[in-house]
């Protein structure tokens, strides 16, 4: 981890020591020293504790960033308002777990309904919807189709598919944009072919 010695550096020493030296070792003591000010914040906008977690690891790499371009006079501060405005830039884009379980659930909806399927039983349906889904899944690359599957089908928050893959939070987002993508282009090609 790293040396109790830093716990007696006050913020702004160990700000000017990550500038100076960029050891992210200085910010994950900062990180630590305020995790709960961070879950916090992030918690009281998101209102759920898997987004509050996302967003808290996010504003850590947003931090390993940001403190290298701003002059803080009062870190504790600065650092409630970071965590704040991220929050409500988060909110604003709409970038909630919730929310793209439910546009996943639309996007698949609709590329399902065609006038082909319209005409076979339901039950026949869904079964053709399930296997042109699996095999698509199966198309995708390794990483987006980890990222999919964890994501979507075992239902795990952003956190718990980077923790689970040891992929950066913007890697699984960005694997999974680009899988939902590939997914529903692959189903609509199946379809369509048929």
């Amino acid at each position: 981890m790293y040396s109790s010695q830093l716990n007696n550096y006050n913020d702004l020493e160990l700000v000017a020591q990550y500038k100076q030296t960029n050891d992210n070792t200085f910010v994950g003591v900062l990180f630590h020293r305020y995790t709960h000010l961070i879950f916090g914040v992030c918690l009281k906008y998101m209102k759920d504790e898997d987004d509050a977690q996302d967003a808290s690891m996010q504003i850590f790499e947003k931090l390993l960033v940001d403190l290298k371009k701003h002059e803080i006079q009062q870190f504790k501060a600065w650092l409630h308002m970071v965590c704040k405005n991220y929050c409500l830039m988060q909110l604003r884009s709409g970038a909630t777990k919730l929310k793209h379980a439910k546009e996943m659930h639309k996007d698949l909806s609709e590329v399902m309904e065609s006038d082909y399927e319209l005409h076979l039983t339901i039950e026949n349906t869904k079964e053709i919807q399930l296997t042109h889904m699996e095999e698509c899944i199966k198309g995708l690359n390794e990483e987006q189709r980890l990222c999919v599957e964890l994501f979507y089908l075992q239902e795990k928050s952003y956190q718990e598919v980077s923790e689970t893959t040891n992929l950066t939070m913007n890697n699984v987002k960005s694997y999974i944009q680009n899988g939902k993508r590939n997914l529903k282009n692959c189903i609509e090609s199946r379809i369509a072919s048929k």
